[in-house]
């Protein structure tokens, strides 16, 4: 006597794939208990297979809280069994998540960074000093570096001075500072001579044996 072929078509869907149909059979067969000391006896023997795939995590609570809210999600929440975590419902799972927040960028002078722009978001409120006075420089420096991978011709320290002061709602200004900043080819030569030097050696050439 040969088995009738059991077509995809005919199956449930398959609710959570990685656990496979096996198990979703076995929550199936659960939920059909009518005795209540053994339905949650044989979900509690679920939980225990869905933890073995997962051996290095089965026992951390909040793992432990996944499994049960999966277990109630492939039943499609049918089963009626004791959980020591509160049962999910339907309108939870339908929930949207939160909206992310994405790194703000000023779309004035994106060409910075955001790096650039926590920086001087850190420094603007420090006391006046040497350190504060180097940090400024030095980050207006960076900046001017960044101009020049954006547009590759040369730029006035000006540009540089007003976007800083901008970028640091008025409280940076170096208009007035005694340091100029670094030439244009100078920061455009050390970028070529840093690139250059971090290039993988080729093969040195020769002649070819026969």
């Amino acid at each position: 006597m040969t088995n009738a072929l059991e077509y995809n078509s005919e199956r449930s869907k398959l609710i959570i794939p990685e656990y496979g149909r096996h198990l979703q059979k076995m929550v199936e067969h659960t939920v059909s208990i009518e005795d209540d000391k053994e339905r949650n006896k044989v979900a509690n023997s679920i939980i225990a297979v869905m933890g073995n795939m997962n051996p290095h995590l089965r026992d951390v609570p909040d793992f432990q809280h996944k499994l049960w809210d999966q277990l109630f999600i492939i039943s499609d929440f049918k089963l009626d069994v004791e959980s020591p975590f509160p049962k999910p419902t339907p309108e939870m799972l339908a929930e949207r998540p939160d909206m992310l927040q994405y790194p703000e960028n000023n779309p004035k002078y994106r060409f910075y960074g955001n790096n650039i722009k926590r920086m001087i978001d850190e420094v603007k409120d420090w006391e006046e000093g040497d350190l504060k006075e180097a940090l400024v420089l030095s980050i207006a420096n960076h900046m001017k570096k960044s101009y020049l991978n954006w547009n590759r011709d040369s730029v006035d320290d000006k540009v540089i001075f007003d976007h800083l002061k901008d970028l640091s709602n008025g409280k940076l200004n170096l208009k007035n500072a005694d340091e100029d900043l670094t030439e244009a080819q100078d920061l455009i030569r050390s970028k070529k001579k840093f690139s250059k030097n971090t290039k993988k050696p080729g093969r040195k050439g020769g002649r070819k044996r026969h």
